[in-house]
Formats: C-alpha cells, structure tokens, sequence
C-alpha cells in the first residue's frame, strides 16, 4: 500500500478527500503566504509561541516558483542539481517534507548532518533543509570557502529562541555569585554550561568560552558524563525535558535538578535549592514533543496490544517513563529496523519522520501516538519552491550571474569560542557511535 506524503494527507484532508484532522487548516496554505504576513513561525506545532522581535523574515519567493506543481519543482530542482554535481551538497533533516527531503545528498539528525558537513570540503555551496541554528551550526563546521544556504530564512526554532544570549548570560552571573568560580579538590569547577544543539551560534560560543559543550539528542548521556567529569553541576540549556529525561536515567534524582526560569531572580529557585543542584534546567521545550501524552500512551495501548511505544527524549518526563523505549531520531529509526516483522509502533515524535518510517517499514504498522496532524512548523517553512529558487540561482544561466541566496553566516568572534564547544561535541560520541547520515534511497520515499 502506498502511503503519502505528510504534505499531500494534509492538502486531501483540506479538500475533504481523506479522513483525518490537523492541528490547523492552514497548513494546507503555503509557506511563502507567511513570509509575507506578520512575523510568526507559521502553522504546526509552534504556532502558539510567540517569536522574538527581529527574527529573520523570508522575502518574497518569486511567482515562478509559487506557481509551478510539485511535479514540475522537482523537476527543476533535479536538473539544477545535476548542472551544479559535486559543488553543492544538500543536507536534509529527518523532520523535513518528503517532497524536499527526496532531493537531499545526506539525511539525518542533526548530528548526523553536524558529521556530514565536513564530509564534502570540495563543495562550494552546503544548503541546508533544516532550520536556522543548524544552518549556523553548518557554518560553523565547514571551511570559510564554502557558502551555507537556508532555503527559507523564516525556518527558525521555537526552542532555540527560548534560551537568548543575555538571559544565559545574566543566569551564569547569578549562578557565578552563588558559587564562586574556584574548582574543587578534585580539580571540579562548580558549573559547566550544556546548549543543547536546538540553540543559537552565541549560545555555543558561550559555551565554548565558558569551559561547555554542545549535545544532542544522540550524545546527551555521554556529554553529561564528560561535564559530570569537569564540573561540580550543569546549567543545561534550552530543553528542560532532554536535560531531565537523560540526566534521570544517569541516576540524578529530581530534587537535584532545579529549573531555572529566567524571569525570576535566581530563577525563581532558593539559594539551598541551587546548591544542592547536580543540574540545573532551563524553562524551555519543544512545541512538537510537548503534544505527546500519557493518555495518547493508554489509548494506544488499548487498541493495539503489545505495542511498542518508542518516544522522543524532548517529551515531557511522565511521557518518556510511560513508554517503551526513548530515543533519538536515529534511535528510533534504528529500533524499528531491527524488529521481527509484523511489529505494531507507536511513535512519539514528529510526523514527517513517523509517516516516512511507516513506509519504508510495510512489515510493520507504524503510527504516531498523536492522532492529529501537526508537523514541525519551522521545518515546514522549507518548501520544494524555495529548494528549487537557491539551487537555480547557483546555476545561474540566461542574463542572471550565478548568486548565492539565503548565506547563513557566524561572525567571527562567536564562531571562535562555538567550534571549541561544537568540537568537543563531536568528540563525545555516543556508547553505540550513531551512524552518520547517509543518502535516502528513492524506493524508501513511496507516494511522494
């Protein structure tokens, strides 16, 4: 049976030609109809945060390619491509469209594509289908020849945005007052800050400067470890849930991990509070992960007995506990390829991921734990129109000169301090190394 696209279910719900609901109608609308409104991260799972003023805006996309069909998009972007060969690489998340990610040279979490971004040095041009700090994180890994490109500017992240460089900052004083900076017998300072990789270049500079690192959600566990190692506690930052979830499995109880909401002096915590503290988290978390719930478990458990329920790290606490298994996306995908065939899936992350897993898997059923339809927002902003626009102008051709659009780019003071923490990241592999990304073959993207 052929199952669509995440892109094009919504589009027949919306005419009423499938069964189903969204979280709203106007995801059916394309991206580039909110680039041009008010600033917002669009439709889908984010679109009750509010955006920080001055986030990058996307200007408009040209008619050409806001006309043209599916059909005819991937056609351009395909023939862009092949003029351009080996002097541009393209770099998809799992989270994106099937209708961008089928175009991708690298699929992946986003520490996959950390990995991946070193492996073409000979290209010119790295576009990146993803969101903004992972654009920035791209930069910051490749040589200072190759241009990196975000199809639509407008792709940030909600979560990132939690967390802003003077609301770290202020925290970091607060917390250098209370515990001094001098390192313990064993050679431990009192804190080490943790960014997750859902963060901003200067939040990984800071981190860089402040004797940090960067995790993801493949490496949380091995990165604490390496800060339980340098420092008395951890300021981790911006995802409360991956910082709580992967700190509880290393045995760290919950009184000793303090939330610090960045609103309130000393977070809103007592100075005995934060002392006792092994990690203290930050009031932030993803919209997409925050859907799942505990009843979403039970209701899946009822109707499909024996279920594995596989989730995501950044799902709230009671969420992870109740499930089978917890994991990255790569974890995920992982699990669900070495099952017997015939396994029933319950899978508690974002649905492009959970809609492309259940067709490259038929021997399984495989289904996400929310029922309705409510994709990453800021993943949702990356169009195949927007994809085929930079590529095109790389190649240029006509009258027009090539150009390159969207360049994503690191100042240089923070990207000093953001390769030290970036480096140390990728040093700190998981137990079980994950892969790296690898290329998507077109027979596991059916009914795109």
């Amino acid at each position: 049976m052929t199952i669509p696209s995440v892109e094009t279910t919504i589009r027949l719900i919306d005419t009423g030609a499938a069964a189903g609901s969204t979280c709203s109608p106007d995801l059916a609308t394309p991206p580039w109809e909110f680039d041009a409104g008010t600033p917002g991260y669009g439709p889908g799972s984010s679109m009750g945060d509010v955006i920080p003023a001055g986030s990058p805006r996307q200007g408009a996309l040209p008619e050409r390619y806001r006309t043209a069909s599916p059909e005819e998009l991937s056609a351009r972007i395909v023939e862009a491509k092949q003029a351009l060969g080996d002097s541009v690489v393209i770099l998809g998340h799992f989270y994106q469209r099937d209708e961008v990610l089928r175009h991708a040279d690298f699929v992946g979490d986003s520490f996959q594509l950390a990995q991946a971004t070193q492996s073409r040095p000979d290209a010119a041009a790295i576009v990146f289908c993803g969101v903004h700090f992972m654009a920035e994180t791209a930069d910051l890994l490749s040589g200072g020849d190759q241009a990196v490109i975000l199809p639509n500017l407008a792709a940030g992240c909600s979560m990132a945005d939690m967390a802003d460089i003077d609301s770290v900052t202020e925290c970091w004083e607060q917390l250098e007052e209370l515990y001094g900076t001098d390192a313990d017998a064993s050679g431990r300072v009192p804190v080490i800050p943790v960014t997750y990789m859902n963060s901003s270049a200067a939040l990984k500079g800071f981190c860089g400067e402040h004797g940090g690192i960067v995790c993801t959600s493949s490496n949380a566990q091995a990165v604490l470890e390496w800060a339980f190692e340098r420092g008395q506690r951890v300021l981790f930052f911006p995802d409360q849930h991956l910082g709580r979830n992967t700190a509880k499995a290393m045995g760290v109880p919950l009184e000793a991990m303090p939330m610090w909401n960045p609103t309130r002096p000393l977070g809103g915590n007592t100075r005995g509070e934060l002392d006792a503290a092994r990690v203290v988290l930050w009031h932030g978390f993803c919209s997409v992960h925050r859907r799942f719930t505990v009843p979403q478990i039970d209701a899946a458990r009822a109707e499909h007995p024996g279920v594995q329920v596989i989730v995501h790290p950044e799902c709230p606490m009671a969420v992870v506990d109740a499930a089978d298994s917890a994991g990255s996306t790569d974890f995920i995908a992982k699990a669900i390829a070495a099952a017997p065939a015939g396994t029933t899936f319950a899978i508690g992350t974002e649905i492009n991921l959970v809609n492309r897993l259940a067709a490259q898997h038929p021997e399984h059923e495989i289904f996400c734990l929310d029922p309705v339809i409510c994709p990453c927002s800021t993943m949702y902003r990356i169009h195949a129109g927007y994809l085929a626009w930079v590529l095109e102008a790389l190649v240029g051709g006509g009258e027009q000169s090539a150009q390159v659009l969207n360049q994503i780019t690191v100042s240089p003071d923070i990207a000093r301090h953001a390769r030290v923490a970036l480096e140390r990241m990728l040093a700190a592999r998981p137990p079980a190394s994950t892969a790296p990304a690898t290329t998507l073959p077109d027979q596991q993207l059916v009914g795109v």
